[in-house]
């Protein structure tokens, strides 16, 4: 099966037709608003009521921002997308030892989604990742290219401290104690997406990955820096979001909607691809543990705003999530009160 994947192809001539989505369901790049952009915020302001406003309002209109100033050294972002590029273009013997279309190992390089159950694929391989604990994890990481181990597990490190710091800014903008969400979340895991989006003959014909939300709590990517693909829905209207130098790009994934109790939104997001230049992208994930109650805090329904969501334990959600096609109705409606 490992034949299947996109990195193991140098040049593709024309789209295979398992890729081509149905007229009613393409990309119509034409529409996409490209100088709408989602809200910058600088963490590095020493205004931090600014900050946490900046943050709360974001979290609730676009479900998305980027961050500036926030204290990954830049050098390891580099080199994280250089070992992810370095990785994709092993020869196929080497990668086809870390193949799997079983979307249960913490450890796989795949492509598409979910190719168990999809009709039609998108045009992407993906490296997925669990990254905590890392001594639990890293051994079984690939040894190819021989800085990926090293580079990746500091890379995660950085990106756990930050995301903590990002979750105690949204429980405040939420009028809660700034551990309110790390605690309720439990002991997070962290999953890691590395992508690779190949230069595609017909990009107005498919997509990298189509539009879903988030089931974990916090997504952090790194986006390639030369070249656009994220989009996110707003307004009934697809928004680019623009990369930014050393930028990380934010967003609320379906667990911070509900323990919000819907004040703060995990929006639909997807990505496209270029027929002129391939793609990077590396995904953080932070999830709450499987045993985590999900459920609102007192404090955001004791105003007569009745829970928008049942209770519900992270492990049922995720379930839920990965029964059902990426693209279905938003997973939180099955969850309703």
């Amino acid at each position: 099966m490992a034949d299947q994947l996109l990195s193991t192809v140098t040049h593709h001539g024309s789209l295979p037709e398992t890729y081509v989505r149905p007229e009613s369901q393409r990309p119509r790049l034409n529409e996409v608003l490209r100088d709408a952009d989602v809200p910058t915020i600088d963490l590095g302001s020493p205004d931090l009521s600014r900050t946490v406003a900046q943050v709360a309002d974001a979290c609730s209109t676009y479900g998305f921002f980027q961050i500036v100033n926030h204290g990954v050294p830049i050098e390891l972002m580099l080199k994280m997308m250089a070992v992810a590029s370095e990785f994709f273009r092993l020869p196929f013997e080497e990668k086809a030892k870390l193949y799997s279309d079983d979307p249960a190992k913490k450890m796989r390089l795949s492509t598409s989604f979910n190719i168990r159950k999809e009709k039609v694929r998108n045009w992407r391989d993906y490296l997925r990742l669990h990254c905590y604990p890392l001594e639990e994890f890293v051994p079984g990481w690939p040894s190819n290219p021989s800085s990926f181990k090293e580079v990746v597990s500091s890379y995660c490190r950085e990106v756990r401290q930050l995301g903590f710091r990002l979750l105690g800014l949204i429980s405040i903008g939420l009028g809660l104690e700034e551990d309110y969400m790390a605690t309720v979340l439990g002991e997070q895991e962290q999953h890691m997406a590395v992508n690779y989006y190949p230069k595609c003959p017909a990009p107005e014909l498919t997509y990298g990955l189509q539009a879903h939300t988030d089931p974990n709590a916090l997504t952090l990517l790194l986006q390639d820096p030369d070249v656009a693909g994220l989009q996110v829905r707003k307004d009934d209207n697809w928004i680019a979001v623009n990369p930014q130098p050393n930028a990380f790009v934010v967003n609320i994934g379906d667990q911070l909607q509900a323990l919000s109790n819907g004040r703060y939104r995990s929006v639909w997001h997807r990505a496209v691809v270029n027929a002129d230049r391939e793609r990077m992208s590396v995904a953080s994930f932070l999830c709450p543990c499987n045993s985590a109650v999900i459920s609102p805090p007192e404090k955001l329904v004791a105003d007569g705003s009745p829970a928008m969501y049942r209770s519900y334990t992270y492990g049922e959600y995720y379930k839920k999530f990965w029964s059902r096609n990426l693209d279905d109705e938003h997973c939180l409606q099955l969850f309703r009160s």
